[in-house]
């Protein structure tokens, strides 16, 4: 297209290129002949960043900066360049190391949080299979439901949103945080959601709550209540409720075993669809939403879309 006479403009119109690349392509030729299209890369050498070396920042980044002497406890791009160079040999610079984190799907989040149960494996294994033998081998007539408790402040947690680049959304806060706490079941057979509400997180509070299984499920011989180990779940406040209530039974999990208390997954979504930078004015406003959602959402399930209400 230059031989022909196009200007530098209209070649870099019309192959969708910056008029500076046209520039630079043609006096290259003029200097150095076809060589100079050629991929400059070719004469860089072996590749560094290779499979080995992607395999051992991929095994890196399952531990921490720690394990290899260092104080920080988060990895960065220059952090891993110096330990991967001390475990391959290879050194390579911090945009290549950001490449290999992109090869390998690395992506920068939040971790989860855990604690260690204090049971032994074997303990813990056998109180879940006493669980999950209940769950499969449920009679007709009895009811299985996961109970569990969720704090609601006015305080909103700020989470995850999406905004233009360069604007941070802001959240108003009243300063003064407040609180309230919902206690919850969902029924292991239909997903049906139950609940109840209280400004205090007291035995009186799981009461009310057990109260509400009765009252709901009139027609069951048994209802197996599945919940932690929280403290207010064995009190003695609530062991002298229980000798009033013979159809209920409660199960605990294992210590520290979230994952497998269904109901969590609800109050995750609770919090991402109501309380999560939330903008209501008052604790009041708050529960209100929050009741709208659970009422909303029963029967609750895992994956389906979520309950999208219009604020009131």
């Amino acid at each position: 297209m230059a031989v022909r006479g196009r200007s530098a403009a209209e070649i870099s119109e019309c192959l969708g290129c910056a008029r500076s690349h046209v520039y630079r392509t043609v006096g290259a030729f003029l200097e150095d002949g076809e060589a100079s299209l050629a991929d400059g890369r070719r004469l860089n050498g072996r590749r560094l960043a290779n499979e080995v070396f992607a395999v051992t920042v991929a095994g890196l980044l399952e531990g921490s900066p720690h394990q290899h002497g260092y104080e920080r406890p988060t990895w960065t791009r220059e952090l891993l360049v110096r330990v991967a160079e001390v475990a391959t040999g290879i050194v390579v610079s911090v945009s290549v190391m950001g490449r290999v984190l992109k090869r390998i799907g690395a992506r920068r989040g939040r971790p989860k949080p855990i604690v260690l149960c204090r049971l032994s494996p074997r303990q813990q294994s056998r109180r879940l299979k006493r669980i999950r033998d209940l769950l499969a081998n449920l009679a007709r007539n009895e009811v299985a439901v996961y109970e569990d408790e969720a704090d609601i402040h006015l305080n909103p947690k700020i989470g995850l949103d999406w905004m233009r680049r360069g604007v941070q959304k802001l959240v108003i806060t009243p300063g003064k945080n407040a609180k309230a706490y919902v206690a919850g079941t969902l029924d292991a057979r239909d997903r049906t959601v139950l609940w109840v509400g209280s400004g205090r997180k007291t035995g009186a509070l799981f009461i009310a709550m057990l109260e509400r299984l009765e009252a709901h499920y009139t027609k069951a011989k048994v209802i197996h209540v599945i919940l932690d180990n929280y403290g207010i779940h064995s009190s003695g406040e609530v062991r002298r409720a229980l000798a009033r209530m013979p159809r209920i039974r409660l199960h605990f999990l294992p210590p520290y075993s979230p994952d497998e208390n269904k109901i969590e997954r609800l109050w995750q979504e609770l919090h991402a669809n109501v309380t999560r930078n939330h903008c209501q004015p008052t604790l009041e406003a708050l529960c209100a939403a929050v009741a709208r959602y659970l009422d909303a959402v029963s029967p609750w399930i895992p994956g389906r879309p979520p309950v999208l209400l219009e604020a009131t």
